[in-house]
């Protein structure tokens, strides 16, 4: 069930992400699997800090998971700009 959780995070984040309008958004099925990608693996290093498992409910893991995946989606967007604007 954790995993779950994970990757409710990631597509909340994805929904935020798309609220914000960026001139570095790639296509959004890019960027819904990046941000679940970037949700489940932070899922995993919250799983090594001890926030709950793969199988635990557990809330700690969720804001761990959602932050990350918004860094995640926050660092391509800002790299897509960079590299958009470069003549």
């Amino acid at each position: 069930m954790g995993i779950v959780i994970w990757a409710a995070a990631g597509v909340l984040a994805f929904a935020v992400a798309r609220l914000l309008r960026s001139g570095g958004a790639p296509a959004w099925p890019v960027e819904i699997l990046v941000a679940i990608a970037a949700a489940l693996v932070f899922g995993l290093i919250a799983t090594a800090f001890d926030f709950g498992g793969w199988r635990e409910l557990e809330w700690r893991a969720g804001v761990f998971a959602l932050a990350g995946s918004s860094l995640i989606l926050a660092i391509v967007r800002s790299a897509r700009l960079a590299l958009a604007k470069r003549p």
